[in-house]
């Protein structure tokens, strides 16, 4: 397994993890964790399930462009962190932050996903199927 796709692969598990541990949280709470079901879907889609197929994407198909690569991974993992973390101290606040610190937060985390995005359609033209096919 190559280094980015592992690297991916781990950080799904990771947010894989968060966002069941959030759904058991919601579901024991019988409705008063409610105001989790966005962080709860955001770290389940794009954070375990986006990161998990773009390490199937990296086990599939080989590149010459690792900076890109490595680019387009690293954007992928910071922007889910910030966009979930973000989108928790907007929604929630629990540490009372001021609300322009934690909109600037949510949408820097959420542009960063967007380039991860934009950055992984490029790649798809950069890429040829593995030769351990």
């Amino acid at each position: 397994m190559n280094s980015i796709s592992l690297l991916l692969l781990r950080f799904a598990g990771l947010f894989g993890l968060i966002g069941a541990f959030i759904g058991s949280h919601m579901a024991g709470s019988q409705g008063g964790a409610y105001a989790l079901r966005p962080i709860h879907a955001h770290i389940l889609v794009v954070g375990w399930l986006s990161l998990f197929a773009w390490s199937a994407f990296y086990q599939l198909f080989e590149t010459r462009f690792i900076k890109l690569a490595k680019t387009h991974a690293w954007t992928a993992i910071i922007g889910t962190t910030g966009l979930t973390l973000g989108m928790w101290l907007y929604m929630v606040n629990p540490l009372e932050l001021a609300k322009g610190f934690t909109t600037v937060f949510y949408i820097v985390g959420g542009t960063l996903v967007l380039v991860s995005f934009a950055l992984f359609f490029v790649l798809t033209f950069l890429v040829q199927p593995s030769r351990k096919q």
